[in-house]
């Protein structure tokens, strides 16, 4: 599965103790959805991002440690930006091993969770920003910028751009 290298970062889901579980059921679709609904999960099995035959699942939304981050706004005095959307950048990042059915869903079609960090955990923003932190390491707030999962490449002369891109698209 492509992604990023496991020493780069590994989010662990920090559940509390004590907490009592929340069960909820599976949704109620209408049968036109049904296809379409196994249609989407195939392809997350088959790009590596879910598994199935979770076991022994109590289908628990457990409440998180909420991570607080900053990101501040510093393209002032560039004459050159590129802006980036990350596809599935989020899907890039394994969970832990030991947390993966934590992330468990439900679907007509059996019981599923992710191998990725699925986009909407609530320390999802903060794990995705230590990742581009050690990725881009000295070029943050200089030549990068991260927001979510949006990259912008800034240059101070636009005569450097090229270069900058560069840089950035090879880290």
């Amino acid at each position: 599965m492509p992604g990023l290298d496991l020493k780069v970062v590994v989010p662990h889901l920090s559940v509390k103790k004590g907490t009592r579980p929340i069960k909820q059921g599976q949704g109620r679709f209408r049968p036109e959805l049904i296809p379409l609904i196994e249609g989407e999960v195939n392809k997350l099995i088959e790009v590596g991002f879910i598994r199935g035959q979770v076991s022994h699942v109590d289908f628990q939304h457990r409440p998180c440690k909420k991570e607080k981050w900053t990101n501040s706004n510093a393209t002032t005095g560039h004459e050159a930006l590129s802006f980036m959307d990350g596809l599935s950048r989020y899907n890039q990042i394994r969970m832990a091993p030991r947390d993966e059915e934590l992330t468990a869903f439900r679907t007509p079609k059996g019981i599923y969770c992710y191998k990725v960090m699925p986009f909407g955990l609530k320390n999802a923003g903060a794990t995705h920003q230590r990742a581009m932190q050690k990725i881009f390491d000295n070029m943050l707030h200089k030549n990068v910028e991260c927001y979510v999962d949006d990259l912008v490449v800034k240059s101070k002369k636009r005569e450097n751009h090229f270069h900058d891109l560069r840089k950035v698209l090879n880290a």
